[in-house]
């Protein structure tokens, strides 16, 4: 993996895309930050305030910086909500497949990010008012964000099958309602984890470009210019010795043994 320091001495320095992670306590959000991170899984459950992080990853040809907040779930810490937690380019969304409740606890934080769409497709249109573009820059002179954020909602737990209240169709379709891309993942298995986040950059610069656009609103995305649901994805993708394994291709591979679902579940956990 090229380092930060490298990849700008090649005269390409890493897109910087800054991601919050956000959900109700308890339903894994540092377990997949520090999968991702870190290659750890720990059971330990230690409810966080704000941890920050930063990471590379190569992308279809492109190096990118990510800046993930892991932000507290628990209902006492969500006033504490930073403004710029709100500034982020996407946003992960997480419930716990076992915990119905889990999955309502997103409405608040979905609220929030909604409001702060509106707000930047705002700044974009009074940028065009003012013959201004609107730029991968991101800001307006204001310093006003201007592209919409990107949302990605993610079940975790997925291993624990024998305990799940949330179906897969269930989270799909409150994923869809709310114009977000869906995904199931195991931080303990380490099931979509580098995939989400893979997808979460597509996404993101997918927005900055139809937003350079003037695009704020197409067959892919909803009224505030976030994704829809996504579509399956392929396999066997590598971008090249350097990358992580491909999306639809990371994650465990089971010999049939895994309870009584066998290797065979596994592969029907793709995104939608």
């Amino acid at each position: 993996m090229p380092s930060q320091a490298s990849a700008a001495a090649n005269g390409q320095p890493p897109v910087p895309i800054s991601i919050t992670i956000c959900g109700d306590g308890g339903c894994g959000k540092s377990s997949i930050t520090l999968r991702l991170v870190r290659s750890q899984w720990t059971s330990e459950y230690d409810p966080t305030i704000e941890d920050s992080y930063s990471i590379t990853r190569r992308i279809d040809g492109t190096t990118y910086h990510l800046g993930l907040t892991d932000t507290a779930g628990q209902e006492e810490y969500r006033g504490m909500w930073a403004s710029s937690n709100l500034g982020a380019d996407a946003f992960l969304l997480v419930y716990d497949i076992t915990s119905v409740d889990s999955l309502d606890a997103l409405g608040y934080f979905t609220e929030l990010i909604d409001m702060e769409a509106e707000t930047r497709l705002d700044n974009a249109a009074r940028a065009r008012r003012a013959g201004l573009g609107v730029s991968s820059g991101v800001h307006d002179r204001g310093g006003g964000r201007m592209v919409p954020p990107i949302k990605i909602v993610a079940g975790n737990k997925c291993d624990l099958q024998e305990s799940r209240q949330v179906s897969a169709a269930l989270g799909l379709e409150w994923a869809r309602r709310r114009g977000c891309g869906f995904m199931e993942t195991s931080a303990r298995l380490e099931v979509n984890i580098e995939e989400t986040f893979a997808l979460i950059v597509r996404r993101v610069v997918e927005s900055r470009r139809l937003a350079e656009m003037g695009v704020t609103e197409t067959p892919e995305m909803d009224r505030r210019g976030v994704t829809k649901p996504l579509t399956p994805l392929g396999h066997d993708r590598d971008d090249g010795p350097d990358e992580k394994r491909g999306v639809g291709v990371r994650g465990p591979r089971f010999d049939g043994s895994f309870g009584r679902r066998g290797g065979d579940f596994w592969k029907s956990l793709r995104c939608w």
